[in-house]
């Protein structure tokens, strides 16, 4: 019998199990990342952070990423088991990251997790890395319901998504150029701040006041999308500008004012789409979602507007493998059929496919 007539047979029966055990791997990045996690409940999610070693070259380099990801998988995936007081035998299905991301780094997990289903002979499911950091909400929040406002900011993706199931999500906007996360990447690097590159800036910003005049891009526009090149560029003028003429610039202003700005243009957006689908519950999904202004910020304009907001903790944020499993969890409980063995990484797989 093949793996995949396997597969499907055993996740016909897990669909009615509530207390499913799943063992996850997040490898789209600089993060290797394992989880197990039973029901909707986090049991164990081990992350091995490659900062310390990216910092050096101020920003991730793929190969290393890859490598390293090799190197730590091992370790983690066993820390995983302890920590959840699990063996292989207990896992009714794995999931794994399989885009988008690093193309390397995204293949150390891939074919990782599919010799894990084959071994184990457990149900394979590819998760799509956004829909991962959306459905985190439901970790923390599990009173959460359809429909939701999900407001993605990442390194990769800013978005404005209508979520009604897990596989019913509508974009209502999202960025044209930079990611809000990319942005902020690169405004660290011209005030010569450290990688990564949002803390640093949410850092400096805290010392720093709104002083200096920067772009609102589309400020008064009817759609829901965003564009952070012209802010990030109006940051680099700037900076430029002022040493060219002698000055001082000083960072912690540079970075407040920019961080409003930024977190400032998320913020309208989701309320603007909340309003105009007549919808009562705002979610937010990825790492920018971390930021102390922007969640402030956020709660404070929820509020105002009789909207209820749910935010992940700060450590489900940034990737993580609980995401990936809770997405899992919701995939099985919606019919979704596993994953062959021939799963691929794709790197640029779409936001919400």
């Amino acid at each position: 019998m093949k793996y995949i007539d396997i597969a499907k047979e055993k996740i016909k029966k897990l669909k009615n199990k509530d207390d499913i055990i799943i063992l996850a791997i997040e490898s789209s990045c600089d993060e290797t990342a394992v989880a197990i996690t039973k029901g909707k409940r986090i049991l164990s999610n081990k992350i091995s952070s490659q900062i310390e070693i990216h910092a050096r070259f101020g920003g991730v380099v793929p190969e290393i990423a890859s490598r390293n990801h090799i190197l730590a998988i091992d370790n983690i995936l066993e820390q995983a088991l302890e920590e959840s007081k699990m063996t292989l035998k207990d896992i009714d299905a794995v999931a794994v990251t399989y885009g988008a991301g690093l193309l390397g780094a995204l293949l150390v997990g891939v074919a990782y997790t599919k010799s894990l289903a084959l071994s184990l002979g457990v149900p394979l499911i590819g998760i799509n890395h956004i829909k991962g950091h959306i459905f985190a909400n439901f970790i923390s929040h599990q009173e959460l319901k359809y429909p939701f406002i999900c407001l993605v900011a990442s390194g990769g993706h800013t978005a404005l998504l209508k979520v009604e199931g897990y596989q019913k999500i509508e974009s209502l906007g999202s960025t044209c150029d930079d990611a809000a996360g990319e942005a902020f990447d690169k405004v660290a690097r011209v005030l010569g701040l450290g990688y990564p590159g949002g803390p640093e800036v949410e850092k400096a910003a805290q010392k720093g006041k709104d002083k200096i005049i920067l772009p609102r891009p589309f400020k008064g526009e009817e759609h829901l999308n965003f564009s952070y090149s012209g802010l990030k560029t109006a940051v680099v003028n700037y900076v430029h500008n002022t040493k060219k003429g002698g000055g001082d610039v000083n960072i912690y202003d540079v970075a407040k004012s920019f961080q409003n700005q930024a977190v400032g243009m998320l913020i309208d957006n989701a309320i603007k789409a909340a309003k105009r689908h007549n919808i009562k519950s705002i979610a937010v999904a990825g790492g920018v979602g971390a930021n102390t202004a922007l969640r402030e910020g956020l709660e404070k304009a929820a509020k105002e507007h009789g909207i209820k907001l749910f935010l992940p903790p700060k450590s489900l944020c940034t990737d993580n493998a609980a995401m990936i499993a809770i997405a899992a969890y919701f995939a099985i409980k919606e019919n979704i059929s596993p994953a062959d063995l021939d799963l691929d990484a794709d790197a640029s797989l779409d936001l919400i496919s």
